[in-house]
């Protein structure tokens, strides 16, 4: 999308995904979707389903979209089958920020 490198956010690789004993990925949403890159990030773990070795680890998501009517809640609904097929566990974050959640601003 031709942003530019972010040099103190470190990169990975799927084989990391092994090393964490959980995850919280976050991603900018796309009609109800997760961006095509972390779709392709998660598509190149297929070996790590094979071996089952991301089962059991929690995970969930946070997303980024223009407004508040951009689909966040159906980019979830999309999101959860990547985790269920490696056999992680989906934990939500919620509603939990009070009003700072429908900020727009930042």
């Amino acid at each position: 999308m031709k942003a530019p490198p972010r040099s103190e956010v470190p990169n990975i690789s799927p084989k990391q995904l092994p090393e964490a004993d959980g995850f919280l990925f976050g991603f900018p949403a796309r009609y109800g979707n997760m961006s095509a890159q972390f779709k392709a990030f998660l598509d190149a773990t297929g070996s790590l389903w094979n071996k089952q070795a991301l089962a059991g680890k929690p995970a969930s998501f946070f997303f980024a979209t223009a407004s508040q009517g951009s689909g966040q809640e159906e980019t979830a609904f999309t999101s959860i089958p990547q985790l269920v097929h490696h056999g992680m566990l989906y934990v939500p974050i919620g509603y939990t920020f009070g009003a700072g959640m429908f900020e727009m601003e930042k």
